[in-house]
């Protein structure tokens, strides 16, 4: 995948994210994605290990389909950064389209 568009995904145009939602709401929809940043940790932790042991194997050639889902991976948690550090107002995957 190249650079310009992992910028894009993260940069790009974002979509609306409709009317301001009340503060108690946000802070509803930010512990949800709390949580589900934790689970992300724990899924790029498993995908690492099973990457290097594929890259063991493999004479140091990584999977290309695991690489370019740890890229998906690092891109929605970075969505889910911004949406939590009030840098956007739009939420990530599953209440907008994954990309």
């Amino acid at each position: 995948m190249r650079n310009e568009d992992i910028d894009g995904r993260l940069h790009g145009p974002q979509p609306h994210a409709g009317p301001q939602e009340p503060l108690l709401l946000r802070l509803v929809y930010m512990l949800i994605i709390y949580f589900m940043i934790g689970i992300a940790q724990t899924v790029l932790g498993v995908a690492t290990v099973v990457q290097l042991i594929i890259m063991l194997l493999n004479h140091r050639k990584p999977n290309d389909r695991l690489a370019d889902f740890g890229t998906d991976l690092g891109i929605w948690i970075a969505k889910a950064a911004r949406y939590q550090t009030a840098a956007s107002e739009v939420k990530p995957w599953p209440w907008t389209e994954l990309d």
